[in-house]
C-alpha cells in the first residue's frame, strides 16, 4: 500500500497516543471525523496498522529485571529450528525472539523481576529446551533508549 503524507501523519500521531480520539486526530489534520475514521480502517484492512496496544511501565509490574540471551543451537536441521520457534514462543518471559544471521542463532529479550526470577527461568524452561548448544546472556544496566513507533 502506498503511503500518502496524511497516512503518514495519522500513522505518527497514532504511534504516539492511540487512544486519541478520532475528533482529535481530525483536528490536527484538518480533516472530517469521517474521513478520519475512513482512513484508520483503510490502514487497518491493508495491515499497516496491525493492532493497538497499552505500553505498561515495567517497574509498575515487577519486570524491571531485563536480559538478552544469545542462543546457539546444537544443529540447524529445519525440523530443530521450528521445534526451537515452538518452545520458545510459549515462555511467557520471553517478549522477543529473532532468528539472526551472525555467531549466534537467536536473541531472545527476557522481562522478570530480577536476577533470582532469571536464574529460575534460566532453569526451569530456557535450559529445558533440548537443541540449545550454547547461551550468552547479557543484563540491561540501564534503558538509553526504548521506542515502539517505526520512523516512517
Amino acid at each position: 500500500m502506498k503511503l500518502d503524507s496524511i497516512d503518514t501523519q495519522l500513522l505518527n500521531f497514532l504511534q504516539k497516543d492511540a487512544k486519541q480520539t478520532n475528533k482529535e486526530l481530525a483536528s490536527k489534520l484538518d480533516m472530517s471525523v469521517t474521513a478520519v475514521y475512513e482512513r484508520i480502517k483503510k490502514l487497518e484492512k491493508a495491515g499497516v496498522i496491525d493492532k493497538y496496544v497499552a505500553l505498561l511501565n515495567k517497574q509498575s509490574v515487577g519486570k524491571a529485571f531485563v536480559a538478552f540471551c544469545h542462543i546457539k543451537l546444537v544443529k540447524h536441521s529445519q525440523e530443530l529450528v521450528h521445534q526451537f520457534e515452538k518452545e520458545v514462543a510459549t515462555i511467557d518471559e520471553v517478549l522477543e525472539a529473532y532468528h539472526l544471521s551472525g555467531d549466534y542463532d537467536y536473541l531472545l529479550k527476557v522481562h522478570v523481576e530480577d536476577m533470582e526470577s532469571f536464574r529460575e527461568f534460566m532453569v526451569s524452561k530456557l535450559t529445558n529446551i533440548d537443541h540449545i548448544g550454547s547461551n550468552n546472556s547479557m543484563f540491561v544496566i540501564s534503558e538509553v533508549k526504548h521506542t515502539t513507533a517505526v520512523n516512517i
